[in-house]
């Protein structure tokens, strides 16, 4: 695998440019959608439940959604957006008639994936820290937290997006995927309090438990050598996957 790092930037570049154009429409419904759970479940709900694994419940939420807006972030990049660039809009293939090759390609689209959750979990981060909700300065070892999870999921989505022949397949990715483990990666609830050991074992298979374990962790200030496997899995992971989808890539644009 050949990876020239200026053309990933020039990559980066033209999908920022084009970015700054609808910036405003983009950033808003995907930015809104943690912090309107927040709200309504977190000071809703929240007002309910005395605590959550011994905290405030609205606390308790925050570090796992700033992990959520991270996901959206990435996952929406390198779905319908990549999708269109590759199969409507013809965009690759433009590209590939300049020394820009299909790796490049690539690693150009991942590392802006990467960007865009940066900016949705940054934003978020911001807000929480303005509600009160991100604890100094504990709470700051939780921003490299961010990257990260868009990193495995522009992994995930991308090589999802590759393989696909149609856009309808995408509903599927977030109602069966996207949408179970938003509900089921220790955002809500503690899974160690309601789930066995056996399915304990099963949840440690969920994408989004592993950053959501590390920014709580950040928050609250609680370290273990646990969390080493929390980045392993994350990088592994996210190696396997972009390995797959340079094959992938690789033999849809130049074949």
């Amino acid at each position: 695998m050949r990876v020239s790092l200026p053309h990933v930037l020039s990559v980066w570049q033209r999908n920022f440019a084009m970015y700054r154009r609808t910036w405003k429409l983009n950033l808003l419904p995907n930015f809104f959608e943690p912090v309107l759970y927040l709200l309504a479940i977190g000071i809703g709900v929240g007002s309910y439940i005395s605590e959550m694994g011994g905290t405030s419940y609205v606390a308790f939420l925050a570090p796992g959604l700033v992990t959520v807006a991270a996901m959206n972030g990435a996952s929406f990049e390198v779905t319908y957006n990549t999708f269109v660039r590759l199969n409507f809009e013809k965009t690759y293939e433009s590209m590939l008639t300049t020394p820009v090759q299909a790796e490049d390609l690539l690693f150009g689209e991942v590392l802006w994936a990467v960007t865009r959750s940066s900016i949705y979990g940054g934003a978020f981060f911001i807000v929480l820290i303005a509600m009160g909700l991100a604890p100094f300065p504990y709470a700051l070892l939780a921003i490299p937290v961010i990257p990260l999870t868009g990193l495995l999921f522009a992994s995930i989505g991308i090589a999802f997006s590759l393989r696909i022949q149609t856009i309808d397949l995408f509903s599927f990715y977030f109602t069966m995927f996207l949408t179970p483990l938003f509900l089921f990666s220790d955002i809500f609830f503690p899974l160690e309090e309601r789930l066995s050991g056996a399915w304990l074992w099963v949840a440690e298979l969920l994408p989004l438990l592993h950053p959501v374990r590390l920014s709580r962790a950040a928050f609250h200030g609680e370290f273990s050598a646990a969390l080493w496997w929390d980045f392993a899995y994350i990088a592994l992971l996210s190696l396997v996957l972009l390995y797959v989808a340079a094959g992938t890539v690789r033999r849809r644009l130049t074949t």
